[in-house]
């Protein structure tokens, strides 16, 4: 398997190239929420998500990860590759989508990518040095304020357990901040840091799953249900979107990289369109266009221009 973009791409500016593969792992985790949703209606619960996306990533992977020096997790070290999978392992998924038992769909699609975006950030001004400028935190800022745009009315609605849910969401997006933040400062590749997470998940999810709530729910779910979730949740977000997210923070810098889990609800709602059939509504068109907008402002895109 290669990260290695074809012809013309490879000859793009990094800059160029970041934007490309950041917006292929924007497309791939907006169909992600799109499939999540159906899964949820066909009967697939948190725990069915967690397997599917670790056990197909980790099978994915394996084959790489025996051919480049499993004995040292590729040469990264097990530590590393621990600290790699704590991040953005089996606790991700189950805070992120754990939440939504708690809080509303609403509050994950803004509290997770808001907190990605922001603690990334910090993380990067901290450990990276990547400190960002005014005309970037205006862009951050103007993508926040989209993101909330996108959510309408249904953000100040909950429960009391909503705010359990929302702090969920929040671990969720921090343990993502922590693992691009990690990679990068370890100088891990995208397709190492993707095997080591998938292969060590795997090694976790399904043995864990084997000896309590067994492997006969999922199985007898109706291959019309299950075979696109496992396509688009284990290989196409478990391990594509993976290894773009994180190439994009190899050409672009994680701060910026940090930017694009950001665009997720925006790429979700447009996706809905051929999908399922939902246009958006002006508010939610509004949002989009701040989203767009803060984009290319945080990127300096509007100011080379």
């Amino acid at each position: 398997m290669s990260a290695t973009l074809p012809l013309p791409a490879a000859t793009l500016s990094p800059m160029a190239r970041g934007m490309l593969y950041g917006f292929a792992a924007v497309l791939i985790w907006g169909g992600y929420l799109a499939m999540a949703r159906a899964g949820v209606v066909g009967g697939i619960t948190a725990g069915d998500f967690t397997l599917i996306r670790y056990g197909t990533a980790g099978l994915v992977m394996l084959p790489w990860w025996l051919r480049h020096q499993p004995l040292t997790m590729a040469g990264m070290g097990w530590g590393r590759a621990l600290a790699l999978t704590l991040t953005a392992g089996p606790l991700f998924i189950l805070l992120g989508v754990g939440g939504y038992a708690f809080a509303p769909l609403v509050h994950g699609a803004v509290a997770q990518p808001a907190a990605v975006v922001v603690f990334t950030t910090l993380l990067a001004a901290l450990v990276l040095q990547e400190r960002p400028g005014r005309t970037r935190l205006v862009g951050l800022g103007i993508v926040l304020l989209g993101i909330g745009v996108i959510a309408g009315p249904g953000l100040f609605s909950g429960t009391a357990m909503t705010p359990l849910g929302d702090a969920m969401f929040l671990g969720a997006g921090l343990l993502w901040a922590s693992f691009t933040i990690l990679a990068r400062r370890w100088g891990i590749k995208a397709i190492p840091a993707t095997a080591a997470v998938s292969v060590l998940s795997a090694l976790v999810v399904v043995p864990v799953t084997a000896a309590t709530t067994g492997f006969s729910h999922l199985l007898a779910l109706p291959p019309a249900v299950l075979l696109p979730q496992i396509l688009v949740q284990g290989a196409l977000s478990g391990v594509v979107a993976v290894i773009c997210f994180t190439r994009a923070a190899e050409q672009l810098g994680a701060a910026r990289a940090a930017l694009f889990p950001a665009l997720v609800p925006a790429s979700a709602i447009l996706l809905g369109i051929p999908l399922a059939g939902e246009w958006p509504g002006g508010v939610q068109l509004l949002g989009l266009g701040l989203v767009s907008l803060g984009l290319l402002v945080a990127m300096g895109l509007l100011r080379r221009g």
